[in-house]
């Protein structure tokens, strides 16, 4: 599959949106390759972007104070990673890496967060 084919509603929250919303949006995203291994944003960090896979698997980690790890959560094309953006957070509570490689959707924070704030379809489904 080359880049061209990947269609954004290949993720199911994208693709659940309405057209109005969606038409809204589709300009800020941004397709990116997901290698093997990639850390996305680690415990602590800013998050600019939220990330919405398309084939990629990513998972959220919790790092001890140890240094060790404990997966907390995988995240597909069924979902959405930068969760803590829109809850109210500034900062990222864990580690997200990439667990299986393929693609995703991003958004920067501030459009995302334009119109998770209008409260419409954006919004009940994040």
């Amino acid at each position: 599959m080359t880049e061209k084919h990947i269609n954004p509603q290949k993720n199911h929250l994208l693709a659940s949106l309405p057209e109005t919303e969606y038409d809204r949006i589709f300009p800020h995203l941004e397709l990116i390759q997901m290698p093997l291994g990639n850390v996305i944003y680690e415990s602590g960090e800013k998050l600019h972007y939220v990330y919405f896979p398309t084939d990629c698997i990513i998972s959220l980690l919790y790092v001890m104070e140890n240094g060790a790890s404990a997966e907390i959560a995988v995240v597909g094309f069924e979902g959405v990673v930068g969760v803590a953006l829109f809850m109210g957070g500034q900062t990222m509570p864990n580690r997200a890496v990439v667990q299986s490689a393929g693609y995703c959707y991003r958004i920067r924070q501030k459009q995302f967060m334009e119109e998770f704030n209008r409260h419409g379809p954006c919004f009940t489904i994040c």
